[in-house]
């Protein structure tokens, strides 16, 4: 009993210092939020390396006393790019509880947020995207995936212990777009560390870049069937691209791409049906020649991009989230086009880690907005064919309303699901289909 007691003394200044960190992150008001807010978040950083100076700010917003949070299980939500904001995407315009004004200074509920059916946190990655930042220049220039991975890793094993009553409890890693390369890649080292506090039962992906080869594949595929493209520019595309680096692809490939940009016009490539803002739309464009991934710009954006960019530069807001504490010298963005055009290393192709963490039993969810020819279906479907998994079910029709919500097929040790009128950002688009959708990833059931 003595020693027992002992123990517990030792233990009981950390467990004051997480509670008073927690504390310290509490939001209690954010500027132009409605006035009947019922759940806890919080926001600010964590030091991941300590020698550069590299911290990663995050934004946890709890589900409603009404849902039990208590209950619910903790998601990380990363979005991609790579350089792109969690805040701005995930959480301005996706799955988070609000969503932001045309004033860019007011929010309004977003009714078929996730918080309602889980705990969710919001990760801006790597250093350099967002509030998070590094104190050596350089990190910005020499940002990768396997950084970024390990990074990500550190902050969750330090979030933990500022928030101890998360340990234990159920915890998913989501994402979307070039998200899936950081989505796998930290459930790998999550899997392989075996850290037993983080209770990691599986992720689910977005439109996502898995496999360089069949991406590509299905994309062009995708352009030419849409009518997209010319059969001279697809045969062209064929040709010079689908055995190179989409991250970093030859100048012959980049040249048919440049093409086929042309071919397409001035269509929204992450929603081809829908209408453009035609100001945001123009910046897209002049960003593609820049970027050293030109088949995918950056994360949807048709205008929402001006309200989070206004809202999150407010200085009433940064202090109300604690964020900007060492004054960066740059505005905050939607993405970083540094951390973006001089991205390092990035495998081509995310199966062999599938086939990993498949055979250990995670649950893993792939979905796919169905008018997105940025990173479409096709690429999507391929990429899972290439994993010559055993169906478990036939491809079937699912129904939101007696309507077709989209298509699903179930095989052994994943499920693909696609959204029907969705594009890039299904939350964005068809946000009741990506609520349900969500929903039955986190009970386990089909579509």
């Amino acid at each position: 009993m003595a020693r027992f007691f002992l123990f517990f003394l030792i233990l009981l200044p950390y467990a004051s210092c997480s509670r008073e960190e927690q504390e310290n992150d509490r939001i209690t008001h954010l500027p132009g939020e409605p006035n009947d807010v019922a759940f806890s978040h919080f926001s600010g950083y964590i030091t991941v390396n300590e020698s550069a100076g590299r911290a990663l700010f995050y934004w946890l917003t709890e589900s409603p006393p009404s849902q039990n949070p208590d209950l619910k299980p903790l998601v990380l939500w990363l979005n991609g790019g790579p350089g792109c904001s969690s805040l701005a995407y995930g959480a301005a315009e996706e799955i988070g509880p609000f969503r932001i004004n045309p004033d860019g200074k007011t929010l309004y509920h977003n009714p078929y947020s996730w918080n309602k059916l889980a705990n969710l946190l919001f990760l801006e990655s790597p250093a350099g995207v967002g509030f998070s930042y590094s104190n050596t220049t350089s990190d910005l220039y020499t940002a990768g995936d396997k950084r970024t991975a390990e990074d990500a890793y550190v902050f969750l094993v330090k979030w933990f212990e500022r928030f101890p009553q998360y340990k234990h409890r159920e915890f998913y890693i989501a994402g979307e777009s070039y998200a899936g390369h950081y989505v796998p890649q930290l459930s790998q080292i999550v899997y392989e560390k075996r850290n037993p506090v983080i209770n990691f039962k599986g992720f689910i992906v977005g439109n996502a870049v898995i496999d360089d080869y069949h991406d590509f594949v299905g994309l062009f595929e995708y352009w030419w069937t849409r009518g997209l493209i010319s059969d001279h520019t697809y045969h062209k595309l064929r040709i010079t691209c689908e055995f190179v680096s989409s991250e970093h692809p030859s100048p012959e490939c980049r040249k048919a791409l440049e093409a086929a940009d042309k071919e397409q016009g001035n269509i929204d490539p992450y929603s081809i049906y829908t209408i453009t803002c035609k100001k945001e739309a123009e910046a897209l464009r002049s960003r593609f020649l820049r970027v050293r991934h030109p088949w995918m710009w950056r994360a949807y954006d048709p205008c929402t991009d001006r309200y989070s960019g206004m809202y999150f530069n407010s200085p009433e807001v940064q202090k109300a989230m604690h964020a900007n504490i060492t004054g960066i010298s740059y505005p905050w963005k939607t993405c970083s086009d540094i951390v973006g055009e001089k991205w390092a290393d990035s495998p081509l192709s995310m199966l062999p880690i599938y086939k990993e963490l498949i055979a250990a039993g995670l649950r893993i969810w792939v979905f796919s907005g169905d008018t997105d020819s940025v990173v479409p279906v096709t690429g999507t479907r391929y990429s899972i064919r290439a994993l010559k998994l055993k169906p478990v079910s036939k491809w079937y029709p699912w129904y939101d309303d007696a309507q077709v919500g989209g298509w699903s097929q179930v095989y052994k040790g994943l499920t693909l699901v696609t959204i029907h009128g969705a594009g890039h950002e299904v939350p964005l688009f068809r946000p009741r289909r990506a609520f349900l959708l969500f929903k039955s990833f986190l009970e386990n059931k089909p579509m």
